[in-house]
């Protein structure tokens, strides 16, 4: 059982997950910060500083901060589009992958069972 955990924890495919998540997370704080101090305080100037925060309704003791909701939604919109321009053009930066070559196609089977047959009709 150990060692199929050790095969298990050494194929590429977990070490490339765990790379992943790793350099996912910095690249997380990184975005983060790129919103928090550039472009929320952008659209603050733009939008007259618009904050939902205080928007919400009571019902008895509970407080719904439908606000608080509204500002998580924008802050991931923004998020998503900042991510999807940082990969548009860190792909439009790699090189382009080549298709590769098709592989010449040989007989088929039953072109092969035919010269087989008159192979022997032949003898």
């Amino acid at each position: 059982m150990i060692n199929e955990f050790k095969a298990f924890i050494m194929r590429g495919n977990v070490l490339d997950l765990a790379v992943a998540v790793v350099i996912g997370a910095a690249f997380t704080g990184i975005v983060t910060a790129l919103v928090d101090n550039l472009i929320t305080p952008l659209i603050g100037l733009i939008a007259g500083g618009v904050d939902f925060s205080s928007i919400g309704f009571s019902v008895g003791d509970a407080f719904f901060g439908i606000g608080n909701f509204v500002n998580a939604v924008i802050n991931f919109l923004i998020v998503a589009f900042v991510v999807f321009m940082l990969v548009k053009a860190v792909n439009s930066v790699m090189p382009k992958k080549e298709a590769a070559p098709e592989a010449p196609k040989g007989p088929t089977a039953e072109e092969l069972l035919a010269e087989i047959r008159d192979a022997l009709k032949a003898r």
